[in-house]
């Protein structure tokens, strides 16, 4: 995990910067990261943007406390796995991680809002359309069986055409990270769930 080094000290040096206690965390891959426009969107809950770039759900677990310890948020949204699935992981591992994260959280911060935005669909990773799936499946089906503080927010069908594939309009020349009409997309559909106005 040490070449996220950079990044996680990176957090801690805005941290000292902030000058304000944030009321919503949003931690992740650099999906999350490159959110530009994140502090306008969400300005009426204060939030935090604790993205790292490349970062896998693994890494987010990894440092999980390390970066949390100076926060108390009144709610957490996430989204990783991406990553963990493009390195090789297979879909279960990712859903592991997915446990060892809720138990972190359970442990730091009590019952708070959470919410997992599901695996994207991608133009760059689209042949392994079925493992997003699949991930996706496993983490919101957990997410149902605890019936508790977590909420699943599923962008996945929201990002595809009438074909059933990726709208391109949402990404990036990469094919893989969002553009500004992804993000757009992305608040509304984050906004929806967690009832932002």
């Amino acid at each position: 995990m040490y070449w996220y080094e950079d990044e996680v000290r990176r957090l801690e040096s805005e941290r000292l910067k902030l000058g304000y206690q944030p009321e919503a965390l949003f931690y992740g891959s650099s999906t999350i990261r490159l959110w530009k426009t994140l502090s306008q969107d969400f300005k009426n809950i204060k939030p935090s943007n604790l993205g790292f770039g490349g970062s896998t759900l693994a890494a987010c677990v990894w440092f999980f406390d390390r970066i949390m310890y100076p926060y108390n948020p009144h709610q957490l949204v996430i989204y990783a796995g991406d990553n963990d699935l493009g390195d090789g992981r297979h879909p279960e591992e990712v859903f592991i991680f997915f446990l060892e994260l809720m138990a972190k959280v359970e442990k730091r911060f009590g019952g708070i809002p959470c919410y997992y935005v599901s695996l994207k669909p991608s133009l760059s990773r689209w042949h392994m359309a079925d493992q997003f799936k699949y991930t996706n499946n496993l983490i919101n089906n957990e997410i149902i069986k605890n019936d508790n503080n977590w909420q699943f927010i599923n962008v996945f069908p929201k990002m595809l055409d009438e074909a059933g594939k990726p709208q391109a309009r949402f990404y990036s020349p990469d094919g893989l990270h969002l553009s500004d009409q992804g993000y757009k997309l992305w608040k509304d559909v984050v906004s929806a769930a967690i009832n932002y106005k």
